[in-house]
């Protein structure tokens, strides 16, 4: 049996796993090790579907120290007038030229692909059995963020001999065999699916979508990160606290939201249950809302040919190329403590950030504090699933920003990440000029009735 030795074992090559390992190489000395189940890094990116694109711009997304993209303005398509946003070999692509080209020639980080970890040290190479045993000073579990991945999540609900149920990743070359389609799911893989094929000159009135649990979208013109955008953005933060601090209940929250053109909802009469933090130009979202023929009576339970089960109900189904998009791609509600004697559990410590959260749980970690210090600076935030939930994470991670904001070197860090799409337009902007001082004012000035606010809608339910 081989054996070696490593200041950090990384179990995962995922976006999350990389991002920790890029920062983490900038603030120590040590060496590290990264195991994965695949051949090449980038996580679940290797297995997405063709047309995938990033919800946000690329610009703060990635690893610390490399940029993605150019920073581009889009002046054709969907997201026109809107920072580019990364496709999936885009991704794939930078992930494997930071492995190559930084991680491996650095000498202190080794990469063990089509390696599983097993326990306590113990690998196993998944082609050949080989074992080998790593003594390691810390363990970093990049586990816990994995996203469900609709290419090879298990399905559950039944599907008879005659029905062509596909996953998304199959629909660029299946799809010319079908005159009907038939989305399963409400998240963004569904949206995008549908946006594919509408895009490429499918009828709305082609394509049936199954939305178990209607969505909020969020409106991704408040998620520019430049100086351009300082005014729009700041308004629409100003908007969201404003609504925070004035809603009675959790729905009229919600309601604030979709007001202030912040949160978008597909149909005006229908409520949504969910929020998992999709996001659209309005271009897309009235693209979609296109899509007559929704069905809303819950969870498929069976399909077969002719017939369509749901937990609400039975449906007659037409001849229909099905796509499966039910995979849940974050999902992790629940947390843990992120740093134990045993091992660091990269999770979310600002919401649906975890690039940057993995970044700067790196810098945390090259920080002289035991462990008790270092999570008093990292309470983990949970995935959302609903719009009480997505509140507790808001909570969550304006205490971890409060936090972060009184150690000066933690500060420092954040104002110079590339990561931090949020402080990037307040940084392109001259803080002298009074428009946008008084912008900044009108956000300071609600935001503590806010989270004071949204504290109690929590409790109350």
């Amino acid at each position: 049996m081989n054996t070696f030795e490593t200041d950090y074992l990384v179990v995962g090559a995922g976006a999350t796993a990389l991002s920790f390992v890029d920062s983490l190489l900038d603030q120590t000395d040590a060496h590290i090790t990264i195991v994965d189940k695949r051949d090449t890094p980038g996580g679940h990116w290797n297995d997405a579907y063709p047309f995938v694109r990033l919800h946000q711009p690329s610009s703060y997304y990635g690893v610390a120290s490399t940029p993605m993209g150019q920073e581009r303005i889009d002046t054709v398509g969907l997201n026109a007038g809107f920072e580019e946003l990364a496709s999936g070999p885009e991704i794939l692509s930078y992930f494997h030229a930071i492995m190559r080209d930084r991680f491996l020639p650095s000498g202190r980080v080794r990469f063990l692909p089509l390696t599983e970890y097993l326990e306590d040290g113990a690998l196993r190479h998944v082609l050949t059995d080989a074992r080998t045993q790593i003594t390691y000073k810390r363990l970093v579990d990049a586990r816990i963020c994995e996203n469900g991945i609709p290419l090879t999540h298990v399905r559950k609900f039944d599907v008879e001999d005659g029905v062509v149920c596909i996953p998304p990743n199959d629909v660029p070359r299946r799809a010319k065999d079908h005159r009907h389609f038939t989305i399963l799911g409400a998240g963004k893989t569904a949206m995008d699916t549908a946006v594919w094929l509408l895009g490429h000159g499918v009828d709305a009135g082609q394509i049936r979508w199954v939305m178990p649990r209607d969505p909020w979208v969020i409106n991704r013109a408040f998620s520019q990160p430049s100086g351009a955008f300082y005014k729009h953005v700041m308004e629409g933060t100003a908007q969201q606290m404003a609504a925070a601090r004035d809603a009675k209940t959790i729905d009229e929250l919600a309601l604030g939201m979709e007001t202030a053109g912040l949160w978008m909802r597909f149909d005006p009469d229908v409520m949504p249950q969910i929020m998992h933090g999709p996001t659209l130009s309005q271009a897309e979202f009235e693209l979609l809302r296109g899509i007559k023929d929704i069905v809303r009576l819950g969870h498929v339970t069976a399909i077969e040919p002719g017939k369509m089960t749901l937990k609400g109900g039975v449906l007659d189904a037409p001849d229909s190329l099905y796509v499966d998009c039910t995979a849940r791609a974050l999902g992790h509600t629940n947390t843990w403590p992120i740093f134990t004697e045993e091992r660091i559990g990269l999770q979310m410590i600002r919401l649906f950030q975890p690039m940057f959260s993995a970044a700067l749980l790196a810098k945390i970690e090259s920080l002289p504090l035991d462990n008790k210090a270092k999570n008093a600076l990292a309470a983990p935030v949970p995935m959302t699933d609903d719009v009480k939930s997505w509140l507790r994470s808001q909570i969550a991670t304006s205490m971890n920003q409060f936090a972060w904001g009184q150690v000066p070197e933690l500060k420092e860090w954040i104002t110079q990440s590339r990561l931090d799409g949020f402080g990037r337009p307040s940084r392109e902007v001259d803080r002298n000029d009074p428009q946008v001082k008084a912008l900044y004012d009108q956000v300071r000035a609600v935001a503590m009735p806010a989270f004071v606010n949204m504290q109690k809608l929590v409790a109350s339910g």
